[in-house]
């Protein structure tokens, strides 16, 4: 049995045709609405939010223009990630938490290229969505 990442459904409205994917970090997951019983330290790799195409068009504006997360209506529930075996209670023996350092600083250091670039051709406005949102997300859990 499969227990990895699959592609969700859009994390606002719940619509299975998705049309865009953010990345964020693990500590994103406490932002997100029903996140509660999910413990974010033993998210293994970055955590996937889906975007339908009626709701992107209200991200992106709510990101770019109004300068606010989308986060907090977003549903964990319709994020993808992975979580570590539960050793614990399988084998009786306890397993590190996943290290977050790598994934988090690449993260953030790909999310400041991509603002600092933002009139590149290249960046799409979707990067720049993720590279805010990103942004937002260390600011929000550093500060706690």
């Amino acid at each position: 049995m499969y227990t990895g990442k699959t592609e969700k459904a859009c994390c606002l409205c719940g619509n299975p045709d998705t049309a865009t994917r953010l990345d964020l970090p693990p500590r994103a997951v406490p932002l997100l609405k029903h996140a509660d019983p999910i413990a974010w330290q033993d998210i293994v790799g970055e955590v996937s939010i889906y975007f339908c195409d009626s709701d992107w068009e209200t991200v992106r504006d709510l990101v770019l223009e109004t300068g606010m997360s989308p986060l907090s209506r977003c549903n964990a529930a319709r994020a993808s990630f992975d979580l570590r075996e539960d050793f614990e209670a399988l084998l009786n023996d306890i397993r590190d938490e996943p290290d977050h350092t790598e994934i988090e600083a690449e993260m953030r250091t790909e999310a400041e290229e991509a603002l600092a670039n933002r009139d590149d051709p290249y960046v799409e406005e979707r990067d720049l969505v993720e590279a805010r949102v990103i942004e937002w997300v260390f600011e929000d859990t550093e500060a706690e």
